[in-house]
């Protein structure tokens, strides 16, 4: 490996630095974006329940989780209206997408900057490569060798740097869609279904009371 290096010259050391930062965000954005870590198995099944007031939202496996959080909001600021609510799912749920999308756009930089860097080594081995022929007085081409091989090396490098950096950005960025996606279906139906109930409830009494108020009161003997 330290071979490699030598023989694809300077330009070996950004284009190692941009390996090292991919292998280091595919590894953090595969953990971060685990589907269990985003959408908790056990509060997603509880959603399917009819009524709000059955799910624990204040338990930490809930609040550990992009979905818990955006629902824990708009469940404490339930009593400020569904207006309000629904304003403050939002902002945490803006907060959650920012998360889920941080580091993707360096894969991107990567796949892009780093196929460059090889041309770069390309172009600059081809020049060394002349340059020693035009300077050698026997013209031999033997020479041209080492500057070549640095041209090809670094190319090479390029490449497979770019292709999985590219590949894992575009899955990311795929996959942060469907979670969004996903977040606001959730979300739109935990508050539908929250101050759905919460009407329910005061169609109730607003009917006890009317109910009560029509009855007739007794004489007192």
């Amino acid at each position: 490996m330290w071979e490699l290096i030598k023989a694809g010259g300077w330009l070996m050391w950004p284009l190692v630095l941009c390996s090292i930062m991919m292998i280091a965000i595919m590894i953090e954005r595969s953990i971060r974006l685990s589907r269990k870590r985003i959408f908790p198995p056990v509060l997603v099944q509880s959603l399917k329940q009819p009524h709000v007031a059955t799910i624990d939202l204040d338990s930490n496996l809930n609040q550990d989780s992009a979905l818990g959080r955006v629902l824990h909001t708009g469940y404490i600021y339930k009593e400020m209206g569904a207006q309000y609510a629904r304003a403050q799912m939002e902002t945490t749920a803006s907060k959650e997408i920012e998360g889920m999308e941080k580091n993707i756009n360096m894969l991107g930089t990567i796949s892009a900057v780093a196929p460059l860097l090889g041309l770069l080594g390309t172009v600059v081995g081809i020049i060394e490569a002349f340059l020693v022929v035009d300077g050698s007085q026997l013209g031999d081409a033997s020479s041209m060798i080492p500057g070549i091989s640095k041209a090809l090396i670094t190319t090479a490098v390029g490449m497979l740097i770019a292709i999985p950096a590219l590949m894992a950005y575009r899955h990311y960025q795929r996959l942060v869609i469907e979670y969004i996606n996903e977040l606001e279906r959730q979300a739109t139906l935990f508050h539908a279904n929250l101050f759905h109930s919460k009407t329910d409830s005061l169609n109730q009494v607003h009917d006890h009371v009317l109910k009560t108020s029509n009855e007739p009161v007794e004489e007192l003997v």
